[in-house]
């Protein structure tokens, strides 16, 4: 019986020691800041409060079903558009831009309709949408970089997507 009491009291100390792990803050000689778990006795250690984290549990994406008027209301408004794509830049265009201002002129068959928008995305994020053909996004950092246009309804829903196109840009920098 000793030895049962014995047995769970260790292991729930065992269990409550890592629960309540602490993280030490520690500064070396030449000034490098070191996070440990384990402090060591070559350089001072303090002990840094950590707030709790937030965690957030997504759904499976097999568990979460596109509603059917959606979908069917995406493939029939896409199918009014044969295409949509850049007219500039063109793909694997190189140019020079000292502001980083690249402007972006896109088009459509047939044209949009209304409530429509072109919406352009740069290296996979939004960056502007518009109902006319020109979308300018300021300061572009140098490099290369993939664009593509999507046709969105009034709802932001993308209804048709055009091919993507690479494209580097040329600036000037204080190095050279």
């Amino acid at each position: 019986m000793t030895f049962r009491l014995s047995l769970l009291t260790g292991m729930v100390l065992i269990l409550s020691s890592t629960a309540h792990a602490e993280i030490y803050r520690q500064v070396d000689a030449q000034g490098n800041v070191t996070y440990t778990d384990e402090p060591n006795d070559q350089a001072p250690a303090e002990t840094v409060k950590i707030k709790p984290v937030t965690t957030v549990t997504l759904p499976k994406p097999e568990a979460v079903r596109e509603p059917e008027q959606l979908r069917e209301k995406v493939q029939q408004e896409g199918a009014i558009y044969s295409s949509v794509s850049f007219m500039a830049p063109e793909d694997q265009q190189a140019f020079h831009s000292g502001s980083g201002d690249v402007s972006f002129r896109v088009t459509s068959s047939p044209g949009l309709r209304n409530g429509h928008k072109y919406e352009v995305t740069l290296d996979g994020q939004p960056v502007g949408q518009t109902t006319s053909d020109t979308v300018t996004v300021r300061n572009v950092f140098r490099g290369t970089h993939q664009a593509r246009v999507n046709i969105i309804d009034a709802s932001g829903v993308t209804v048709k997507t055009g091919e993507a196109i690479s494209f580097t840009v040329h600036r000037p920098s204080i190095q050279n």
